[in-house]
């Protein structure tokens, strides 16, 4: 059984939206999305479909399919001003959590984790790979 099923067709399309805005929040950070970020966002959106949870697995591969739409609309739909994005975003992630609880704990907990990873990943995203290479152990400061 998939437990999306359990969710209205409103629901479903909206908790599709729960890597978006994670991926603009961790963008935001910086005061606005760039095409670097995006890019990180559907890209490890992708890579997701293989490396997820079993349980979220179905949830990648149709959040894959809208990744890059959900962004730019959301995006485009929020104000200039950087304060005013984040608290809809986290107005608009209580609403998510409040759904993707209806799909019970144990979905709960990897979801949360995933998205943590999700937040992480596009953090980075302007993070060299010559960095990663010429410090392979994390240095407090300066490869974090």
């Amino acid at each position: 059984m998939n437990p999306f099923d359990n969710l209205t067709a409103q629901e479903n399309e909206a908790l599709l939206k729960f890597p978006a805005y994670i991926a603009l929040l961790a963008a935001y950070s910086d005061d606005k999305l760039d095409e670097v970020e995006k890019a990180a966002a559907v890209n490890f959106t992708h890579i997701k479909t293989f490396t997820a949870d079993p349980l979220l697995k179905d949830f990648y591969l149709a959040t894959e399919k809208v990744i890059e739409k959900n962004i730019t609309e959301i995006d485009a739909s929020f104000p200039v001003d950087k304060d005013e994005k984040v608290e809809k975003i986290n107005k608009e992630l209580i609403h998510l959590e409040s759904i993707a609880n209806k799909l019970g704990p144990e979905f709960m907990k990897v979801m949360k984790q995933s998205m943590l990873s999700f937040k992480e990943h596009v953090a980075k995203a302007h993070r060299s790979s010559l960095v990663d290479f010429i410090f392979q152990v994390p240095i407090k400061g300066l490869t974090d």
